[in-house]
Formats: C-alpha cells, structure tokens, sequence
C-alpha cells in the first residue's frame, strides 16, 4: 500500500514538471525579444563606428557614395583609366616598314605600367567610333597623322571635360598624308608653332625645366633634359593665359637674341584648359630624351605629375625658397690678374646689403695678405685654386690633376689663407671651372663645404651631395658675367650692359632658380660702372628675389633638403599631408604647396596627434593652390596634416561627359 501511494504520488508530481518546463520556456520565449532589441542595438553602433571610422580616414563623405552602387564600381574601377591611341595613319605616313609609332607607343605603355597605372591600346577606327569616351585621359603619343572625324572628336572630348597629353606636331597630317597645318595645335592648345628643329642642325638639345610648378614637381629648378633631335623636336609660342609654360629650349649660354622674346618662343612643354578639360603638350617624344638615369628618372616624374594634373589628383611639394620669394641671388665679386679696383669690391657689397662671397685669385690673395684679410671682414674668401693640368685653351675635364696633387693644392691654399684671415675657408673655386668626382671627396676629408663653378650643370640651384658623411653643395654660375658682356658682346653704354643683367635676372626669376651675380675687379667694378651696379639690386628686390649670402643659402638649402615629403589623396574630401624632418631644426619658415587641380572651399586642417601644431595656411582660388607654412620643425620630427575640403562642383570625368558625337 506504501509502495502504490508513492507511485502515485510519482505520477501527480510530472504534470508539475512539465508545468515548470512550460512556463521555463515560456520565459525564454519573452527574451527573444531583448536579444533582437539587443542585437539591432549592436548592429547600429556597429554601422556607426563604422562610418565614425571612414570619416577619420577619408573625412566627409556622402552615404551615396559608399555604397556598391554600379556607379561607384565603375567610378573607382575607371578613376585613372587611360587610353593611347596607335595612330595607324601615322604609321601609313611614315612608310610601311618604320616601327616608329610602335616604339613609342612601347615607350609609354612601359611609363604607364611602372606607375601602375590602368591603360589600353585602342585604334583610330575606335577614335572615330566615338569609343573614347570611356577613358577619363588619351594620350596621343607621336599622333602626326589623324582623320578630320578624329579631330572633331577629340576638341569635342576635351570641351566636355576629358584630358589629353599629346606630343610633337599632333594632327598636323591628314589621315591621307596630306599637310593640314597647325590650326589644331593652336585652337587647342592656346600656342603658335615657332619652328622644327632637325639633325642637320644640332644632333641633341637642351631643354630647361621650370621649377615650382605642378607639372614639375620634385624635379630641380633648371633642370635640363637632353633630346636628340632625330624626331624633330618642336618650338612653340604661348598665346592665351589658359596655357602655362612649362620650359623653354632657348640656350641663353650658347645662343644669341633677346632672352625674354626667345624663351617665349621656346616652349617645349605647357600645360592648359581648353573649355571644360586640360591637356599637357610634350614639344618632343619619350623616346628622344638622351642622357643619365638621372635623366630618366626625372622624365617619370614629369610624366607622373602630368598624368595627375590631367587626372585631378593633387600634387604637393615644397617651395624652394622661404616665403614669398620666387627666386635667389647671391653676389660674387671676383678679383684677378691684379689687386685694382678693391675699394669698389666693399662699395657694391654695401649696396648688396646682404653679405658676399668674394672669390680671389689664391696667389694675389698670399701675395696681399693685408687687403685679403680686410676683404674677409665684408665676405666670405673663395680661392680661385689651379687644378687642371694644362693651358685654359685645351682644358677639357680629363685634364684634372690627380687626386694627390689636388689635395696637395688645396690643403696648402686653405691653410695659408685660414692664418690671415683667422678663419677657416669653406668655399673654393677652379680656375678654369672643372673639376672632378675627386676634387669633391677631397672637399668632404678638407671640410670644405661648397664649390663655385663656371662649367655648366644640369640646374638653376645648388646640387647637393653627400660624401663622406658631409654635405657638399655645388654652385655653378647661371648667368651671363660682366666679361661675356663686355669683351663677347662688345656692350660698353650702361644701359645695354644693366639690359643684360635684368635680362638674366629676369630668366632666373621665370625658372625660381638662384642667380649668381659675379663681377670683376677689373670689369664691372671699375669706377665708371659704379652706377649699373646700384640698380641690379634694387631691381633683384623689387622682383621677389630673396637676396642673401652663402651663409643663409646653404644655411636654408641644407634644412630644405632634409625634409621628406608625403601625401595622398583619401576620398573626393580629404588628402593627407606628411612632413618629415631628417636633418637639423627648421628655424626658418618653409612652404608646402597642395594643388588641388579643381576648385575647393571651406578647407580644414587637423592633425594625427592632438599635440602637433596645425599651421596657418592660405587658399589660391585662382590656381587652386593650398599655401601650408610650416615653422619650428626640429629634427626627426613628423607631423601629419588631414586636409578636408568641400568641393565646388565635381570636376568632369568620363561619366559625366555627354555623347555629344
């Protein structure tokens, strides 16, 4: 009876169970709700700290534009896209067994590839098809010979905002060989052809390059290539102020005329707008550029920095002289052959009014240690030092003394002239302007810091080298001095004479190089010629020309060259500004310039690290150029600047232009 009680007691005690496990789940059942509210909570902050994260790394943005749209896939697929054109009728011009078209269409597609940039072949038959209009750049390389269609097509795609960078005579053929002229060339691109030059009159020419321009950017100041002439290289003339130029091929050493009419008659590169697109013009083709790697490594900058400009991403460098100077100039007054006219040497410096170099023949300045130690007192002594082996009328750079006998020279000038002065020289100066890789390292084991040359370099400012651990700067002299002017030009009025001189002022000033203003004791500073000599400087200030001494050069070129700079481009908002310091402390204000290469408003800078000076900047509307001035930059210091901007209406791109053909 017990046992059947608890069985039964067993029995009512399940449904109690089941009971508990119901109302169990029940429960359970009311929390799905939590955990959905819950889960939507965290899928929102999620969401949110996602876009809190894509707007610290690409600023403002719009939620349209993130999105997998079709549009935004075949926008970032088809950002730098590019399209060369194999002009087959160029090719039927030139004869059917000439690859020159093939070549450098070569030439370019290894450029292109190196820079990773997307790019395809396509035809003049797609050209006429109106099959372009996918490519947001066309490069039209050695394109002599083009249809009328191909010509109507390509106005009407630069007109609607496409890009072109064209080279040499483009389209000034007609598809059946026939001479059409240069009526595109000057439409398009705003210049008038000037003349061709051929191989039967010089086999290479040189070619200088501005500096402080976008298109030039990281290349020196002055910067000259060498073409050979064998693809006709051409000269043009810029007409309309939609067009900048880039470079000139005028040799103001070699060539006579009057240097301001005949660099405008020279350009060889320029960059412009033509309606709502740009185009680069190259006056040669790649495959003609001759010379060093040095050469061919600042021909891929300047292809990479044309191919950004048409392609509105922004470039960015550092300006090369402190604000807001365009250009340098340092004074040299030299003294040879004799001791006359030194009284004028401390005139004229006067008048320079920003310290010397004064460079002197090394055995009048032992002859005359009295006079040489009162000139130190003004300038900074350069000796004049014998290197070459032979007479000044076969000198050639072979004929350097060996590496023994050079340093025998000028450890004996150098130590001679440091007692009379009673302190130590820093500069020299060869005789008859050569020197060699070892009067360089002899320069860096003598602590000798720069060397003034008359042989002509590849650039308009100091080319620094290190060696040895040391910082050698070499200078060479820009322009025309007052022998070439008198004795090889014969000019003896002031006036002709002063022309001159701001003729070549007026040269640097178009490049932003430095102007070595060298005169001689027995030339320019002759009494008679006391009165040109107030006037050069007044007209070097006037002009935004930073008049210094070499002190303060190499003082501020020194600082320059240490400091890195990296950006990048971050969205359609924002681009990324790095400055690093690998040298010395930058007392001394420098500038970064941002081409922005469209039109922005309302900028904003911030920085990486809360603590990092945001620094005072200012905003060209005109050429869309962000001035930063950077101050106090110690050494092994970076700093990191997020620029964000809003844009003026979107630039143009292959999906906004219109089927207009």
């Amino acid at each position: 009876m017990a046992l059947g009680s608890k069985k039964n007691i067993d029995k009512k005690k399940k449904p109690k169970a089941q009971y508990e496990g119901a109302e169990a789940i029940k429960g359970l059942r009311v929390n799905y709700l939590i955990i959905f509210l819950s889960g939507l909570v965290i899928l929102i902050a999620a969401i949110l700290t996602y876009l809190l994260i894509i707007q610290n790394i690409y600023g403002n943005y719009e939620l349209s534009e993130i999105i997998p749209s079709e549009e935004n896939i075949r926008e970032f697929r088809y950002t730098a896209k590019v399209g060369l054109l194999y002009s087959q009728y160029t090719s039927n011009m030139l004869g059917g067994d000439e690859d020159w078209v093939e070549a450098n269409i070569d030439t370019w597609k290894n450029f292109l590839k190196n820079m990773k940039i997307e790019h395809e072949v396509f035809s003049d038959l797609d050209l006429e098809e109106g099959r372009h209009l996918k490519y947001n750049l066309i490069i039209l390389a050695g394109s002599k010979s083009l249809s009328d269609l191909e010509v109507m097509r390509i106005k009407r795609y630069i007109d609607a905002g496409g890009s072109v960078l064209a080279t040499g005579g483009v389209a000034t053929f007609s598809d059946e060989a026939k001479w059409r002229g240069w009526d595109f060339f000057k439409e398009t691109f705003g210049m008038k052809f000037t003349k061709e030059l051929s191989p039967d009159e010089v086999l290479e020419k040189s070619h200088t390059l501005r500096g402080n321009l976008p298109i030039t950017a990281g290349i020196p100041t002055g910067y000259i290539l060498q073409i050979a002439t064998w693809d006709r290289p051409v000269y043009a003339e810029v007409l309309e102020p939609r067009t900048t130029q880039v470079s000139y091929w005028y040799d103001y050493s070699g060539e006579r005329g009057l240097v301001d009419e005949q660099i405008k008659k020279s350009a060889g590169i320029a960059n412009g707008f033509y309606g709502k697109g740009r185009f680069v013009w190259y006056g040669f083709e790649l495959n003609s550029v001759v010379g060093s790697n040095e050469d061919y490594i600042y021909l891929g900058k300047l292809v990479k920095n044309s191919i950004d400009w048409l392609t509105y991403n922004p470039i960015s460098f550092l300006k090369d002289w402190p604000e807001p100077y365009a250009a340098a100039a340092i004074y040299a007054p030299t003294i040879k052959d004799n001791i006359n006219n030194i009284n004028a040497v401390k005139s004229t410096v006067k008048e320079y009014n920003s310290g010397a170099v004064i460079i002197m023949e090394s055995n009048l300045a032992l002859q005359y240690p009295k006079q040489t130690a009162m000139l130190s007192k003004i300038g900074d002594i350069v000796p004049i030092i014998d290197l070459d082996i032979v007479d000044q009328l076969i000198s050639v750079e072979n004929d350097i003394n060996s590496k023994e006998i050079q340093q025998a020279d000028i450890s004996y000038i150098r130590d001679s002239l440091s007692k009379i002065i009673n302190k130590p020289i820093t500069g020299i100066t060869p005789y008859y302007g050569y020197y060699d890789q070892a009067t360089l390292d002899i320069m860096a084991e003598e602590n000798i810091s720069f060397i003034i040359t008359d042989s002509l370099t590849d650039r308009s400012v100091p080319n620094k080298e290190i060696l040895d651990g040391k910082d050698i700067f070499i200078i060479t002299n820009t322009s025309r001095d007052d022998i070439v002017v008198m004795d090889e030009f014969g000019l003896t009025d002031p006036e002709f004479q002063k022309y001159t001189y701001f003729e070549d002022i007026d040269r640097i000033i178009f490049e932003g190089g430095l102007y070595v203003l060298k005169t001689h004791n027995n030339y320019l500073l002759k009494p008679q010629y006391k009165g040109i000599f107030k006037d050069i400087p007044k007209y070097m200030r006037a002009n935004n020309v930073w008049v210094t001494s070499i002190p303060e050069l190499l003082t501020w070129w020194n600082s320059k060259s240490g400091v890195e700079l990296k950006y990048e481009k971050r969205g359609k908002r924002r681009i990324v500004v790095e400055v690093s310091n690998h040298k010395y402390d930058m007392d001394e204000e420098f500038v970064v310039q941002i081409n922005f290469n469209k039109e922005v408003k309302n900028i904003k800078i911030s920085t990486e690290l809360i603590f990092t000076q945001v620094p005072e900047f200012a905003l060209d509307t005109k050429t869309h150029i962000l001035y930063l001035y950077i101050k106090d930059l110690e050494a092994d210091e970076s700093r990191t600047f997020l620029i964000d901007f809003e844009n003026v209406g979107e630039q143009p791109n292959q999906f906004l232009i219109k089927k207009i053909d």
